[in-house]
């Protein structure tokens, strides 16, 4: 018999300032909508792209949903085809996880329909040659927080080792999304390949701090944790109105604030939603300033990652 579902996955926020590449968080904001469905057709197939998705092409091997798909089907054969539709409720090149969503709505979607051969774990290996295609790299901090939810730490690459971490009650995030796109390659181009032995050292103490903060609910030390000198330093220079969209966000209450991902959208990081609506408020106030059309959200932390729906 043939089955349709909707996989709903969550925009995340990579790096969280001092954690490159290791570290992540998931929004109760969706990222996009994936259709997934059965067909008496063999092979994989993208049927329909709607949304802000910019060039997403429909080839198999360039498209992050099927190139993680294919992967899957590698280790798991189907008797079956696939139809799929993909529904971008966030922009490429949005520093929010567009690509790495769509990876894991994939896979997550399949294994589902089979009624769950494959962990997450295993799950986040399929997803991971999907998000390759958009960041020509191996990393996983939206990838790993989209499928699993929460705040996560990846402890080690070789083997992949993902650690889940507490996620305070009340912490909010707000997001400035300005309306240009970066694309996650560029803007690892732009990084070099060594630091200074001074910078490693303050950007190891403050991933120890973030994980520290969020174990002991401490909203100051995770606040004082989000300092990037690595990523932060090159990257700003893309977003227009960076620095004073990151001081409206101080002056508002927030108690972090840097670039999600590899940018243009800049999170900040809020003790209650009210505050954290204010935050977002002077944020985007702070970009309307400099004339770049912008989006804002206010959200939780998402605990549970993708969502299905039949």
């Amino acid at each position: 018999m043939m089955r349709e579902i909707k996989i709903y996955s969550p925009a995340t926020v990579s790096n969280i300032g001092c954690g490159f590449d290791t570290m992540g968080f998931a929004l109760d904001e969706y990222c996009e909508e994936i259709v997934l469905r059965t067909s008496t057709n063999s092979g994989v197939r993208v049927v329909k792209i709607t949304g802000d998705h910019g060039e997403i092409p429909y080839d198999n091997d360039q498209n992050t949903a099927t190139k993680a798909l294919l992967a899957f089907i590698e280790k798991h054969p189907i008797e079956f085809g696939l139809e799929i539709e993909i529904h971008k409720k966030m922009g490429l090149g949005s520093g929010l996880g567009s690509s790495a969503a769509s990876a894991v709505s994939s896979v997550f979607g399949l294994n589902y329909l089979l009624g769950n051969p494959f962990d997450n774990n295993q799950l986040l290996l399929f997803a991971l040659e999907g998000e390759k295609i958009a960041s020509k790299a191996t990393h996983a901090d939206n990838v790993a927080p989209c499928l699993f939810g929460g705040f996560v730490l990846i402890s080690s690459y070789e083997p992949l080792n993902i650690i889940k971490l507490p996620v305070p009650n009340d912490l909010y995030c707000a997001i400035l999304h300005p309306q240009i796109e970066i694309k996650t390659s560029e803007a690892r181009a732009l990084l070099g390949d060594t630091i200074k032995l001074k910078n490693a050292v303050t950007q190891w103490g403050n991933v120890g701090g973030l994980v520290a903060g969020l174990y002991k609910s401490d909203y100051e030390l995770i606040g004082k944790s989000i300092k990037d000198k690595v990523a932060e330093p090159l990257r700003s220079k893309l977003i227009p109105g960076y620095e004073s969209i990151k001081e409206s966000a101080y002056n508002a209450g927030a108690i972090g604030c840097n670039i999600s991902g590899s940018g243009p959208a800049m999170f900040a990081l809020s003790v209650t939603k009210e505050k954290a609506q204010k935050v977002a408020e002077a944020m985007k106030n702070a970009c309307d300033k400099i004339d770049v059309e912008n989006k804002i959200y206010v959200s939780s932390i998402n605990q549970n990652g993708p969502l299905i729906k039949e």
